[in-house]
């Protein structure tokens, strides 16, 4: 039975939580929607993949990442106030989508994209917050091996190169980046050791 090392497959189901075994559920990789993806391509948070090297199929895991290994402390940087006119799409402001709380696919001036959460709007400026949701969190993670295998030569070419293969997709966004909500990580098909 192969075991989870460098440019392997891996296949796994988990719960994520705030804090601890008994905190607020924030993403689940299920059995329909687990997380997969090539372990040692720089996709997840370091300390994810650490506490899984050498698991074999079927072996269950837990693994508590502090917030300075994981997103961070928040950085009151990221939060801005940008003018109302940045949303402007053909003269018009979606008051639909930049509303408190929802969370708004953006692009940096270097092209860089980003997730902004929008936290005030008036008439003059929009509050967002770019952190990432789970900056300031201590992560516990509880799961399972689904699978573990020989990435092709053609899956390790393609996910080095950026071609895909994150496997993000379930609840939401955990990793270096994000990807799930928009990020990478935080949807369904799990990835909150996700950093694309």
């Amino acid at each position: 039975m192969l075991e989870i090392g460098k440019y392997k497959m891996v296949k796994l189901t988990y719960d994520l939580r705030i804090d601890n075994e008994q905190g607020e559920l924030v993403e689940q990789a299920t059995t329909e929607q687990p997380l997969e993806f090539l372990y040692g391509a720089g996709m997840m948070l370091p300390k994810f993949e650490s506490e899984l090297i050498g698991l074999k199929q079927d072996d269950p895991f837990t693994i508590k990442i502090e917030s300075t290994e994981a997103y961070g402390a928040v950085n009151n940087e990221a939060i801005v106030e940008l003018p109302k006119n940045v949303f402007l799409v053909n003269g018009e402001f979606d008051a639909e989508l930049i509303k408190v709380g929802n969370t708004v696919p953006m692009m940096s001036s270097n092209g860089q994209r980003l997730n902004g959460l929008v936290l005030d709007v008036n008439d003059e400026t929009v509050k967002m917050d770019f952190n990432h949701p789970l900056a300031g969190e201590d992560l516990f993670f509880a799961g399972k091996v689904v699978d573990v295998r020989e990435a092709s030569d053609e899956e390790v070419a393609q996910i080095l190169s950026g071609g895909g293969g994150c496997g993000c997709g379930s609840g939401g966004g955990c990793s270096t980046e994000s990807c799930g909500d928009g990020s990478c990580g935080t949807e369904s098909s799990g990835g909150c050791g996700c950093g694309c």
